[in-house]
């Protein structure tokens, strides 16, 4: 497989799942974490390694580095692999998707700014999803008739928090997430709910379905639900392990215990809890948004600049939702009618919030 994000917790995830049942790494893509690369390299040798930065060729531990955006894309080109994972973090991953499908190439996709910026440009049908929310839904759909899908919140950071002192939180206190350890930029994404914004853009690309929704399931068990046209709900539950949706893309099924099932007298009881708009600002465009998914370009790009301001403590906490919802409606007549003009108003989106900024 040609893997993209091998140091992050997918990729390393999706190299404990290539250990398990012998799998061949072609390609590993990375970003600065080195010294865990090198590593990776020397257990699983692969043909072609690629880093973010031409300055971290020389450190790394391999006689065929290439670098940046262009090394991505020379490498998916030359390889003779048929499976791409994608667990790139960003707009980084869309032209790695694009560039995999129009090479016939399968994609098991973590990135999902993939299809919340380019969804209308991307041909589903080789693209199988790896978020435990989309497997979720992928692993409960039948041949009943849906109604209605819905994904599940952990709430993020500040599920808790006093509403009237988030102004005033800080980077450290927004990573820390009470459920699980991830990279700064989806933390950031889980405490302004604007990670499942983007899953729920996410879903209804994959699915083709317009009924979508989430709430808030604090134990982070409960991953998807789906309502079918016969009024019953089924419901997938599973530890919070990316190992399974991981297996399941790179072996097409899966016959033997990939994690430890849940124990539900252990864990005792559940709690559900609705997505406010008054702790989540950018619900408040969720309905909309999904009538135009397109515009799903504006606000990762808003979003990803407001980010970084905040990871750089140049912004509040809150100054996020509050740019992302002020490009939005800046752009709001966008429609794009071909690839480029998601590029281009990616472009124009980020220049627009640092200059607003």
């Amino acid at each position: 497989m040609i893997l993209l994000g091998s140091t992050g917790s997918i990729g390393v995830n999706a190299l404990n799942i290539a250990r398990k049942f012998d799998l061949d790494i072609d390609v590993l893509v990375a970003g600065k974490k080195i010294k865990l690369l090198n590593e990776q390299i020397k257990e699983f040798n692969p043909k072609t390694v690629v880093v973010a930065n031409k300055a971290s060729v020389q450190d790394v531990a391999h006689d065929n580095v290439l670098y940046g955006e262009e090394g991505i894309l020379e490498a998916i080109n030359e390889s003779k692999s048929a499976m791409v994972v994608n667990a790139l973090v960003g707009y980084a991953g869309l032209k790695p998707t694009l560039e995999a499908i129009k090479l016939g190439k399968k994609v098991a996709l973590a990135n999902k700014e993939s299809l919340v910026v380019g969804g209308k440009f991307v041909d589903t049908s080789n693209i199988t999803p790896i978020d435990s929310e989309h497997f979720g839904l992928w692993y409960l759909l039948s041949d009943k008739k849906v109604d209605k899908m819905i994904i599940t919140a952990s709430g993020g950071s500040f599920r808790d928090y006093p509403l009237d002192k988030l102004q005033n939180v800080t980077v450290k206190e927004a990573l820390n997430h009470p459920n699980w350890s991830m990279g700064k930029k989806i933390t950031i994404d889980s405490a302004t709910m604007t990670n499942k914004l983007f899953e729920l853009l996410e879903a209804k690309w994959l699915f083709d379905i317009d009924k979508l929704d989430a709430f808030i399931e604090t134990k982070s068990i409960i991953h998807a639900l789906i309502d079918f046209k016969d009024g019953s709900t089924t419901a997938h539950i599973a530890n919070a392990d990316m190992k399974l949706p991981i297996a399941y893309a790179l072996l097409g099924k899966v016959e033997e215990q990939i994690l430890k099932p849940v124990d539900l007298l252990s864990v005792g009881n559940l709690e559900f809890r609705p997505i406010e708009s008054s702790r989540y600002p950018i619900w408040e465009i969720k309905d909309e948004i999904l009538r135009k998914p397109h515009l799903g370009a504006v606000i990762n790009a808003a979003n990803e600049v407001g980010v970084e301001l905040f990871l750089q403590n140049r912004i509040s906490f809150q100054d996020i939702a509050k740019i992302t919802i002020d490009a939005y409606e800046k752009f709001q007549d966008f429609m794009p009618l071909v690839i480029g003009d998601i590029f281009w108003v990616d472009s124009e989106v980020r220049a627009y919030i640092k200059k607003v900024g």
